[in-house]
């Protein structure tokens, strides 16, 4: 490991690119998370004053050990300014352990509120921000680059305070012992230094280069150690190759590492030899002002300043790093406050409407245009109606808008122009909480969490009875399967479902759909990549569904698509036909296309 500070001496060439603007607006910002917690970041500050000055309280203790006790043998104020030098230590030491715990604290709560604020603000990022988004850059956001705001708070703020507070108390003390020592000390810290920064960049590139190496060695082990990069190492015949490959790569690290570790080691002769350096020089200096020019200066006072420049290495070579540690940190903050900035696109109006009637389900596209960017667009001029305890189908090639229509009714996305009204209300003017409550979907990609189904059942409706999720079940189709399994409701289904079947998976859906008892339920191809078996089971399940309740089904089976009441035909995002499907096939257009390529041979197998 690089001694502290080493590894975050230099800039890598990203960071140079990057480097954050410091504005006053954005040191405003950061302090503002400080201000809840001022009382106590004031008393932190005491802390650090009296520790900082206190610890240098022992090397001036020091020069009186040794003129007035041990030169002047006087037993008694040995043992006094002894015990006062164990006092100050012991006391000092006591002050950091509750400046440590208070820094911790304040800063454990500022990354409390942080990670609240954020997820929060997440949550109300619209689709697009998801979808768009690089999944492992939203985690990293919340995870490491909030917990590195701990670390800037417990680290980087206090490290200029004490480091700043140290040095210049030990300025100042040692001018006031003796003005022409201390010159001499103060020449020697710029020595002192040189090794410091040339160890440090150099012992950076090594570790840059170790860690591209161990990336390396990670790749090659997630390929050829996983389930299917085995099989394919198998297969093909590849273990020779592929052991020879992480055995040139493992022989890099080593090298790599070796000599990583000798740069250290070169590193602590280079600086024990300075650090010596100084402290001889003032005890030559010291001695030629004793002995030449009969200086009033005494032993214990050249043993003081000794002791002091010594303290005054560490804050020096922190002071001198701290520059990178800033940027880092503006950088860390700029990166956190760049989310935070995002506007809310989907949210509340003032005045939203609460119905306090159940809802019945009707919806209305009046006039919808719709794009992702503003430039291309997606839907064009949308126009229909559903009514209440109706359903409608909606089919078209892939890509036409179709799954886009049903995702503007809960309000994933926002329309251009025109609206989208439910039971009579724009849903831009409705409560956000009462929509979407009211609004069920089973989507193609079904998703479920690591636990058990009852869990995954009650995420709908939490205060769920057994009796409401035996009835979901049952008219899912997944009952038989459940009272199946070992542990039965309580079966885990592994991470997003891995134990299940897809068809068993999109069926727990269903129920999990059906437990919210939405006015709207929208399946939006929720066979389409199912084997013939399971598409049986769940067309058994949706088909009392649809007849049951308001209902929008986008699919590509023909025996979904026969059991809704209208059937809508979308094309580049446009309603080209509507209609029955006994009408709209004997028109020749689109329906009629996709009737005989992709629903015909269903029907005839049927």
């Amino acid at each position: 490991m690089l001694p502290r500070g080493m590894n975050r001496g230099f800039l890598t060439e990203e960071e140079k690119a990057n480097r954050p603007k410091v504005t006053l607006p954005l040191l405003k910002r950061i302090f503002s998370y400080l201000a809840p917690y001022w009382k106590q970041m004031a008393i932190v500050l005491v802390c650090i004053a009296a520790s900082s000055v206190l610890s240098l309280l022992p090397s001036v203790l020091t020069g009186r050990i040794i003129d007035e006790g041990l030169i002047g043998r006087d037993m008694q104020m040995l043992v006094i300014l002894i015990a006062a030098s164990l006092g100050v230590t012991l006391g000092a030491n006591l002050i950091r352990v509750a400046e440590s715990y208070l820094n911790n604290w304040i800063a454990q709560h500022i990354t409390f509120d942080m990670r609240n604020n954020m997820y929060r603000h997440l949550q109300q990022m619209p689709q697009s921000f998801f979808t768009s988004s690089n999944q492992g850059d939203i985690i990293t956001r919340m995870t490491s680059d909030i917990s590195g705001v701990e670390r800037v708070v417990t680290s980087t703020f206090t490290s200029i305070l004490s480091n700043t507070i140290t040095l210049v108390s030990a300025v100042i003390i040692m001018f006031r012992e003796n003005w022409i020592l201390a010159l001499v000390g103060a020449l020697v810290i710029p020595l002192f230094t040189i090794p410091t920064r040339w160890a440090g960049k150099t012992r950076w590139t090594l570790t840059r280069d170790a860690q591209e190496c161990n990336d390396e060695i990670n790749g090659i082990l997630n390929e050829t150690l996983s389930v299917s990069g085995q099989l394919l190492v198998k297969l093909f015949n590849k273990e020779d190759y592929e052991y020879d490959r992480y055995k040139d790569a493992n022989h890099n690290m080593i090298r790599l590492r070796i000599r990583e570790s000798m740069a250290g080691r070169w590193f602590m002769v280079i600086i024990n030899t300075f650090s010596s350096v100084g402290p001889m020089l003032i005890y030559l200096a010291g001695g030629i002002l004793m002995m030449r020019y009969n200086s009033d200066l005494t032993v214990g006072d050249i043993s003081v300043l000794v002791a002091l420049l010594g303290k005054m290495y560490g804050p020096v070579n922190s002071l001198l790093n701290i520059q990178v540690e800033w940027i880092r940190s503006m950088a860390l903050f700029t990166r956190i406050f760049e989310y935070f900035d995002m506007p809310v696109e989907i949210k509340n109006a003032e005045d939203a409407v609460l119905p306090e009637n159940k809802a019945s389900g009707t919806v209305e596209f009046k006039n919808v245009n719709f794009s992702y960017d503003g430039m291309g667009k997606i839907l064009e001029n949308i126009s229909f109606t559903l009514e209440s305890g109706k359903s409608v189908a909606i089919v078209g090639p892939s890509g036409s808008g179709k799954s886009t229509m049903v995702n503007l009714i809960p309000r994933l996305y926002d329309v251009n122009s025109g609206s989208v009204e439910f039971d009579g209300v724009d849903v831009r003017d409705l409560d956000l909480g009462y929509l979407r409550s009211n609004i069920g979907i089973v989507s193609q990609e079904t998703y479920l969490f690591n636990g058990t189904i009852r869990e995954n059942l009650l995420y709908a409706k939490p205060d769920a009875t057994d009796q409401e999720l035996a009835e979901a079940c049952r008219k899912a189709n997944i009952a038989d399967f459940i009272c199946s399994q070992e542990k039965g409701i309580d079966t885990m289904v592994g991470n997003r479902g891995l134990k299940l079947s897809g068809g068993e998976k999109q069926r727990i859906s269903i129920a999990r759909a059906l437990l919210k008892d939405p006015a709207l339920l929208i399946f939006d191809e929720a066979t389409s990549a199912l084997d013939s078996i399971s598409e049986h089971k769940i067309q058994e399940a949706m088909e009392p569904i649809i007849k049951s309740r308001t209902s929008i089904i986008i699919a590509h089976r023909l025996s979904t698509i026969l059991a809704a009441d209208e059937i809508l035909v979308v094309k580049d995002g446009r309603i080209v036909e509507r209609g029955a499907h006994a009408d709209l096939v004997k028109k020749g257009g689109v329906y009629t296309e996709l009737y005989e390529t992709q629903f015909r041979g269903a029907l005839e197998a049927a």
